[in-house]
């Protein structure tokens, strides 16, 4: 091969090379992300998305894109957020944070992996845990079955309490269901329930403000995505009004809350992640069961405890999978 040939060679391809490059980059699978709220309040949560797709051999930037899409808490956008999704050339659509519903409503084809803090069957997600059968499948939490067994382990701790406070975020589509648990579960025990309602930052501190003046012994935090954003001004309003409360995730615990009850958060969103992957590889969502929690931490902080001067009862004590010192 003469000089000049073997030069022109080498320019073909230099010029093929990045053509290739971007061809693959171009066929690179994309993800799309929705959410009710934001990416600060839910890096936790995402980082364990994250954890399941690497799981799944998948890493974001290498071979897999993801869109993502915040609401900020202002869930009245999800629907449009939703469907801009399903109007872009995405494989799939992972809808946490309240934004399953929107995501549903957006597409009937694109593949859904969801989280769900109600009956999925209920809402029209699935048509059964075990064979979802249409273009979604996911992760419940079962956080309105779980808002009695929470107020149980209050009154392990506050036997004598003569009201008990239930925080409830009324424009979240699961909280009906988690206020008539707890009242059913209340009913049950004689209990009486005082509902605060809050949808708002200012909200949230207005129904702590009133929690004296209505002589509230103790708060359950409603299971919502947006009173998990505002985890961190939940603990410092327990903490300023000197209120006993109880959440469903570790990390409200961990951020200063008295205690939590209820499955891990963190590892329902890995599995979401595990599932992402598994769709992006050709499994169907209606073949993939809905992945119910089967283990519930209660974890107590001790700290907060003595703050209150609370005495925790050695049977809950031995009980809690973590207690935080």
């Amino acid at each position: 091969m003469k000089r000049r040939e073997f030069i022109t060679l080498l320019g073909g391809v230099a010029v093929a090379w990045p053509l290739a490059a971007r061809a693959q980059q171009a066929a690179m699978p994309v993800i799309g992300f929705l959410n009710g709220q934001s990416a600060t309040e839910f890096a936790h949560l995402l980082a364990a998305f994250h954890l399941g797709l690497n799981q799944a051999g998948y890493v974001e930037g290498r071979n897999v894109a993801i869109e993502y899409r915040w609401a900020e808490g202002r869930m009245d956008t999800l629907p449009a957020l939703a469907a801009e999704l399903a109007q872009r050339p995405v494989d799939a659509i992972v809808a946490t944070g309240g934004a399953h519903l929107a995501a549903k409503a957006a597409t009937s084809t694109i593949p859904i992996v969801f989280t769900s803090g109600s009956d999925a069957i209920k809402e029209g997600l699935v048509a059964s845990f075990n064979r979802p059968g249409g273009n979604a499948t996911g992760a419940t939490v079962l956080s309105a079955t779980l808002v009695a067994k929470r107020l149980a382990i209050v009154l392990e701790l506050i036997p004598r309490a003569a009201l008990i406070g239930a925080l409830i975020d009324p424009t979240f589509s699961e909280g009906p269901a988690q206020l008539t648990q707890l009242q059913t579960g209340a009913r049950e025990i004689g209990q009486q329930i005082h509902v605060l309602n809050a949808s708002t930052e200012n909200e949230i501190d207005a129904a702590f403000a009133s929690t004296s003046s209505v002589h509230i012994d103790a708060l359950l935090i409603g299971a919502t995505p947006f009173f998990r954003g505002r985890r961190n001004q939940i603990a410092e309003l327990a903490a300023r009004h000197g209120i006993p409360t109880s959440a469903e995730g570790r990390d409200f615990a961990e951020g200063g809350l008295l205690m939590s009850y209820g499955p891990s958060i963190t590892d329902i969103y890995r599995q979401v992640g595990i599932y992402t992957g598994r769709i992006l590889k050709g499994e169907k969502p209606a073949d993939l069961p809905v992945v119910q929690p089967s283990k519930f931490e209660l974890v107590i902080n001790l700290k907060t405890a003595k703050t209150l001067s609370l005495s925790i009862p050695d049977k809950l004590l031995a009980l809690a999978d973590e207690v935080i010192e």
